[in-house]
C-alpha cells in the first residue's frame, strides 16, 4: 500500500501564468506499532482495521501469557515477542527499531481504545511536510465527554508537569496515539518502561527541536482494562517527570521553589525585626524556621541557575 507525500520546498516547481503547479509525488511507506500485553480480545480486530492504513502493523508482545501472538500473527501483523514482560518504553523501542526504513510510524495502543480510521487524519500533517511529530489529542477542542473527571484531573496534573519539562505545548500528553517522521525515530531514548514513557517522548522530542502538531482523535473507554491503580500510575509518572525536570528545567524546579522559600524566609524575618522594634521577644523556634527557609532558599535558587548555566554551555558544545 503506498502513501503519497507532497513535497514542499524541496521539490523544484516551474510554474507558467493560469497553469496550476503540480508537485512531484513520492511513495511513503507507513508502519503501525502496537506495544501489546495480554490483548488477545481486541488484537485481531485493531491489527486488522490497522492494516486498512498502514504498509506494515507490528505487535510487540511484551511477555503476553495468553494468544496475543499468535492472533496478531494469524490476521497479518508482524509479531515479536519479549519474556519476560519489559515494560512499554521497550517495547516502543523494539518496534521503533524493527520499522527501520519506514517514512511513517504510528504508535497506537492494542486494547481497543483507539480507531484505526484516525490514522490517515494522523499522518496527513507529516505527509504534507508540515509537522516531524503528531499528537493525537483526546482534548483539543474541549469535546470529550467520556473521560472519568478522576481521570480528566490528574491528565491536567500531568499535561502541564510535561509541558513545562518538555518546553512544548500539548493538550494530551499521555496519548499513546502519535505518529512520527522516520528520520526521528532515534531521538528517542525510551529509558521508562512503564507509562511515563509518553511524557518522555515528548520531552526527547522538545530538546530536539521537532515540529509537534496536534489532531483531535476519539476514544473509547468502554473496552480495554489496566491492572494498575490509576492515582497511582499518575503519581508514578509525575515523579518520573519531577525528576527529568531536574535534569531538563533547573530553573523550574530549583530555581522557581527557592525564590519561594527564600523569599517566604525574608518575609519572617522582616516581620521578627519589626516585632522586635516594637519590644518584642523572639521565639527560638520561628527564628531558626527563618534562617533555614532562607538559606535553603538562596542555595536552592542559585543551584539552579548554576545548573542552567551548565546545560546551556553543554548544548552549546
Amino acid at each position: 500500500m503506498n502513501r503519497e507525500l507532497l513535497l514542499g520546498n524541496s521539490s523544484q516547481c516551474i510554474t507558467q501564468e493560469y497553469t496550476p503547479c503540480e508537485r512531484e509525488m513520492v511513495p511513503q511507506k507507513i508502519t503501525v506499532i502496537l506495544p501489546a500485553f495480554n490483548e488477545e480480545v481486541s488484537i485481531g480486530s485493531v491489527v486488522l482495521l490497522a492494516r486498512q492504513h498502514a504498509d506494515r502493523v507490528i505487535v510487540v508482545d511484551d511477555g503476553s501469557s495468553d494468544r496475543t501472538a499468535e492472533i496478531a500473527e494469524k490476521v497479518g501483523a508482524e509479531v515479536i515477542v519479549h519474556s519476560p514482560n519489559r515494560g512499554k518504553g521497550m517495547a516502543l523501542k523494539t518496534g521503533f527499531t524493527a520499522a527501520e526504513g519506514s517514512d511513517v510510524i504510528v504508535t497506537m495502543d492494542s486494547d481497543g481504545q483507539h480507531n484505526p480510521s484516525d490514522i490517515p487524519k494522523l499522518v496527513a500533517p507529516i505527509m504534507e511536510g508540515v509537522a516531524d511529530m503528531v499528537n493525537g489529542s483526546r482534548y483539543l477542542n474541549g469535546n470529550d465527554k467520556n473521560t472519568p473527571a478522576y481521570r480528566r484531573v490528574g491528565q491536567t496534573i500531568l499535561d502541564k508537569a510535561t509541558n513545562m519539562n518538555s518546553g512544548i505545548q500539548v493538550t494530551d500528553s499521555q496519548s499513546g496515539f502519535r505518529a512520527f517522521a522516520g528520520y526521528t525515530k532515534d531521538i528517542f531514548h525510551f529509558n521508562s518502561n512503564g507509562m511515563a514513557i509518553e511524557s518522555e517522548m515528548l520531552s526527547d522530542a522538545g530538546k530536539a527541536g521537532l515540529r509537534i502538531k496536534e489532531v483531535e482523535i476519539g476514544v473509547r473507554y468502554d473496552v480495554g482494562h489496566s491492572t494498575e491503580n490509576p492515582i497511582r500510575h499518575g503519581l508514578m509518572v509525575l515523579l518520573k517527570i519531577l525528576k527529568d525536570m531536574e535534569f531538563n528545567r533547573p530553573l523550574y524546579y530549583f530555581t522557581i521553589p527557592g525564590f519561594v522559600l527564600g523569599t517566604s524566609g525574608l518575609y519572617m524575618g522582616l516581620s521578627f525585626l519589626q516585632i522586635f522594634y516594637l519590644g518584642g521577644s523572639l521565639n527560638f523556634g520561628p527564628t531558626i524556621l527563618m534562617i533555614l527557609l532562607t538559606l535553603v532558599g538562596t542555595f536552592m535558587a542559585f543551584t539552579g541557575i548554576l545548573l542552567h548555566s551548565i546545560a546551556g554551555m553543554i548544548r552549546g558544545i
